[in-house]
């Protein structure tokens, strides 16, 4: 079979004969990168006709080469075989003078090149004495005639030695090193639109780099790689004209293997389900605020939850003691933290105080960076939910997010109160809508960050789109934030839709009655209450045993 490297390595015109004898069709104006991934397609698509190619081209290699071998063997014999009879005839004398220059060759270089030397030193003087002296110049050409003919095969065979040491100390100079299948690199694909691919890397946020790999459209087909498909492969160094490090070999496909992956059902044809496993935020590394939270809003694999509230109410802060217990207590989660229009030192903060992957789009970037950073995160999770893993992703914050789509949305000539486009809202509602519980494993989680009260109608008419949508809602209130306390939950407004599901019969008995001893309190007598028992008890299940006296 025909290997890209091999195929690179030829000519243009190499490449037409091959196309030529495939019958690829329009060969003839495609460039040579171009005629090359047509040849590979055409390989992939027809492996048959390739052999019988192939044999074919061997069958003619085979014949052409052994009349060209002999006439190479034949023309030197004829060539000495005449110029000794022409020298016999002509100098009979100057047959030991004949010999001696070839014993000379034999035995060292450097009289050849001296003997060259005078020679160019007499054709000046030749030239010199041309204007004046006619008659010793043909007296000259008549005796150095047997010279000349001797000089002539020692000036052929110098230059062909010097020639044959000039390819030598090129070839060691510029030795033909083989790179293939050394370098072994990861990225996320991302597809464009005429078939072929690079794999994006997560230290760019996923925008494209220096460290981008291409893939051509042959192994997109052969594999079935859709786009935010996580591919570990090998790769080679780009070659003369090539701007990019090719894949050359794929070895994994979001972390399993490729003909696996290959027969996998997609994202939307998946059944989703109620979230039915709980994760466990009030073990490992929990805090007040996770305690707290998986008692009145626990959080289970494949929720879709919002945290709402108003600015400076500790939402940040709650979504990384979310992140760094659910990375204690699942390690088997594949988590990433999306953070839209955020503040550039709260991604640093992020980056080197949570244990997860984090993609960041900072305000100072265009709306059109914050688009296509939160496609390639969604679409890398619904890769890997296909191929039955669990992801989470704490997005901070969706409003912003809808804001961006709002801009890059063109003008559908239905505008909304707060100058919110009708068909802006559609790509940021598919984000959240995507997180969802699949039957027979697998799961995407998304916990969405939205603002309220800040000022802005559009930030209104956004989270009113929202509300609802949700199967999880956590409401933090300004006014416990105010008095310092923290997490500023409003326990009473907060819970999870079927949370009877996550949680054991006797817990849920408990909640109900702490639920009903809140409910004649307000937000910030609830919150203290609640503040005061969690820190006298070490964990939930004691803080439920507590509540009976």
């Amino acid at each position: 079979m025909l290997e890209i490297s091999e195929l690179k390595a030829k000519k243009l015109a190499e490449l037409q004969e091959i196309a030529q004898a495939l019958n690829v069709p329009k060969y003839r104006t495609l460039k040579k990168l171009d005629l090359v991934y047509q040849i590979l397609d055409y390989q992939a698509a027809n492996p048959a006709k390739i052999k019988e190619a192939i044999k074919e081209d061997k069958s003619e290699d085979n014949t052409t080469e052994k009349p060209k071998t002999n006439p190479k063997k034949r023309r030197p014999r004829t060539k000495k075989t005449e110029d000794v009879s022409e020298n016999k005839q002509e100098t009979p004398k100057s047959e030991p003078s004949k010999n001696t220059p070839d014993k000379n060759k034999q035995v060292s270089s450097p009289s050849t090149a001296t003997k060259e030397n005078d020679k160019k030193d007499q054709n000046n003087g030749h030239r010199q004495d041309d204007k004046n002296e006619n008659k010793q110049r043909t007296n000259d050409k008549v005796q150095n005639k047997p010279r000349s003919t001797n000089n002539n095969k020692k000036e052929n065979t110098h230059n062909k030695n010097n020639n044959g040491n000039r390819d030598n100390r090129n070839r060691y100079k510029e030795p033909d090193y083989e790179f293939d299948a050394i370098i072994e690199s990861e990225g996320v694909l991302d597809i464009m639109q005429d078939g072929y691919g690079f794999l994006r890397s997560s230290d760019y946020n996923y925008l494209s780099s220096p460290d981008d790999i291409y893939v051509s459209q042959s192994q997109i087909r052969l594999f079935g790689l859709k786009t935010g498909d996580t591919v570990l492969g090998q790769v080679r160094p780009p070659k003369e004209g090539e701007k990019y490090f090719p894949l050359i070999k794929v070895n994994k496909i979001n972390g399993l293997d490729p003909q696996v992956v290959r027969d996998r059902v997609a994202f939307e044809h998946l059944t989703p389900l109620f979230p039915q496993e709980k994760f466990k935020l009030a073990e490992r590394q929990s805090t007040i605020s996770t305690r707290i939270m998986d008692l009145f809003a626990p959080i289970g694999k494949g929720q879709r939850g919002m945290i709402v509230s108003q600015p400076k109410t500790g939402k940040t802060m709650l979504l990384k003691d979310v992140a760094n217990a659910i990375a204690a207590n699942h390690p088997e989660v594949y988590q990433m933290i999306l953070l839209i229009d955020e503040r550039p030192e709260e991604v640093t903060d992020m980056q080197r105080n949570v244990k997860g992957e984090v993609i960041a789009s900072t305000f100072d970037k265009e709306a059109n960076e914050h688009v296509k950073v939160a496609n390639i995160v969604l679409e890398k999770a619904k890769r890997l939910v296909e191929c039955g893993h669990d992801v989470v992703i704490l997005l901070d914050s969706i409003t912003r997010l809808a804001r961006a789509y709002n801009t890059v949305q063109p003008a559908s000539g239905k505008i909304l109160s707060g100058g919110v486009d009708a068909n802006a809202l559609h790509k940021p509602k598919r984000f959240f809508g995507a997180a969802r519980n699949i039957e027979g494993g697998g799961s995407l989680s998304i916990i969405a960050t939205a603002l309220t009260e800040t000022g802005s109608k559009m930030d209104e008419v956004i989270f009113e789109e929202f509300k609802g949508t949700g199967n999880m809602e956590l409401q933090l209130d300004r006014r416990i934030a105010n008095k310092r306390i923290f997490p500023a939950i409003d326990l009473i407004s907060s819970s999870t839709r079927r949370d009877d599901l996550l949680l054991d019969d006797n817990t849920i008995q408990r909640m109900w009655i702490m639920r009903k001893y809140l409910a004649d309190m307000n937000p910030v007598e609830a919150m203290e209450f609640i503040n005061e028992r969690f820190k006298q008890t070490r964990n939930n299940d004691e803080f439920l045993i507590s509540m009976n006296g």
